[in-house]
């Protein structure tokens, strides 16, 4: 409740100190809720063993599918460093100029520059570049791989995918439809990560994978290098 003088006026928003009085109603602070059935009703679970079972749930797929992302990081990492070989001049330089040009898009809409990053263009340049190289030298080791082991994608996975795409974007379910119908090029977008997992699992059907077991901070610990 705020009570301002009688003679508060214009000369007080011109800058002049105004006085005024402050009665506090109420003072609250956070507080911690009692973890009983009633609670786990309000976010939808019968009781709190169902809560609980949920949390379990939500918590163990949050960290295979970390586990996964580790797992074949570490097996593209193998797989590139397995093979050297001459690169397509025109797959190399189109991969370059499109990461280039993601790469500017993302620094104008944060309203960013390469020194703000504290890079040159020249080396912001070079790093992409090996980036490009990587991509395009996995994209031909996976697509070889692939073929000779017959690895296709269904229409089934590819109707799925395009149904999670969609429900990323709530209300402009037409407009998705719509530009993987008529937009040349963006199925193939969509194929190519289910691709690559098939044949990702592939390798790992036949490759020597040991288990370790390692504290949840080291699992969710980012990698030295997230570039990719």
């Amino acid at each position: 409740e705020v009570t301002f003088p009688e003679d508060y006026g214009a000369a007080d928003l011109a800058g002049k100190p105004a006085s005024f009085e402050v009665k506090v109603q109420e003072v609250g602070a956070p507080k911690l809720p009692e973890i009983d059935d009633e609670f786990a009703k309000t976010l939808g679970a019968e009781d709190v063993g169902k809560l609980r079972e949920a949390l379990k749930a939500q918590i163990q797929s949050e960290y295979a599918q970390i586990s996964r992302m580790k797992l074949k990081r570490e097996l593209l990492d193998r797989l590139d460093e397995a093979h050297t070989f001459d690169l397509p001049p025109t797959l190399l330089e189109r991969e370059f100029e499109g990461m280039w040009e993601e790469m500017n898009k993302q620094l104008e809409r944060s309203g960013k520059t390469l020194e703000d990053e504290g890079k040159t263009e020249d080396e912001a340049k070079a790093e992409y570049q090996k980036l490009a190289e990587r991509r395009v030298r996995l994209g031909l080791v996976i697509g070889q791989i692939g073929d000779k082991a017959d690895v296709e994608v269904s229409q089934d996975e590819l109707r799925r995918a395009l149904m999670e795409q969609t429900r990323r974007f709530p209300g402009q379910e037409k407009f998705v439809y719509e530009y993987y119908e008529k937009t040349p090029g963006a199925i193939t977008e969509l194929r190519a990560p289910i691709y690559e997992d098939k044949v990702v699992d592939h390798i790992l059907e036949k490759a020597k994978v040991s288990e370790k077991k390692v504290p949840a901070e080291e699992l969710t610990a980012p990698d030295e290098d997230d570039a990719e």
